[in-house]
């Protein structure tokens, strides 16, 4: 239980404050009477001392509550969503770390009602847009993992992007990555964030817009272990931008 506690100390900054910081004081009771000096949080989730720039830690512990949230919005938990959260864990973060976080998120998941819109205020007030949209793009894969998507997790993803202050076109261009509709080419479209009557010059304005708006390296300060997800959305980006030449002929 030693490591367990000691991982939450080493891996966290402003997170262990607000209400993340009042979920985590609650599930991280259940496991242990108190902290050492390595961490403090009091009864209201207040930290003594609170960091403002977005750590690996932060960006994993949002990620933990925010899934809990999608995989909670259709009443169920399906053992491939669980598999998708755990094995991406594993992939970013090795074994032993993924571990530690699988258990708390089992937790986060058993917990009740999440605050969600307080979560998410917290979340924008410290992550950058980019780190956001990155949220929003694991949170769509985890919907999309049983290969059963509800209204419901849709729902619940979209509110999550309002709150996150993620407008609309961008919802729309990353939940395209993952839900292609009939015509494969207008999820293209819609992955750029344009429509078919753009012209081939606004098609390459568009594609360059969103190659810098999502661009891994908007992401090095979390770690090396968040870029292969990035790199994934940067290259959906770019397939879309190659299926659209092809039809075109550009």
């Amino acid at each position: 239980m030693a490591s367990f506690s000691k991982w939450i100390g080493a891996t966290l900054g402003w997170s262990l404050g607000g209400p993340i910081g009042g979920i985590l004081g609650f599930i991280v009771g259940s496991f242990v009477d108190g902290f050492t000096e390595e961490i403090d949080i009091n009864t209201s989730g207040q930290r003594s001392r609170t960091a403002t720039k977005t750590a690996a830690g932060d960006f994993e512990i949002s990620l933990l509550v925010l899934a809990a949230v999608v995989i909670k919005a259709d009443g169920k938990s399906s053992k491939k969503e669980m598999d998708y959260v755990r094995d991406n864990f594993i992939r970013m973060y090795g074994k032993e770390r993924a571990n530690n976080a699988f258990k708390l998120f089992n937790e986060i998941r058993k917990k009740g009602t999440i605050p969600t819109r307080q979560v998410c205020v917290q979340i924008r007030q410290h992550m950058t847009h980019a780190s956001r949209l990155q949220l929003l793009h694991f949170l769509f894969g985890i919907a999309k993992a049983d290969g059963i998507v509800s209204q419901s997790e849709i729902d619940t993803i979209r509110r999550i992007s309002t709150y996150l202050y993620i407008s609309n076109r961008d919802f729309e261009s990353i939940k395209a990555m993952f839900y292609s509709s009939a015509d494969s080419v207008e999820s293209s479209y819609k992955i750029l964030e344009i429509t078919k009557s753009a012209t081939n010059d606004e098609v390459k304005k568009a594609y360059r817009r969103m190659a810098k708006k999502h661009h891994p390296d908007k992401l090095r300060h979390l770690g090396e272990e968040h870029l292969k997800g990035a790199e994934e959305k940067f290259r959906q980006i770019q397939q879309a931008y190659e299926q659209i030449q092809a039809e075109r002929g550009m």
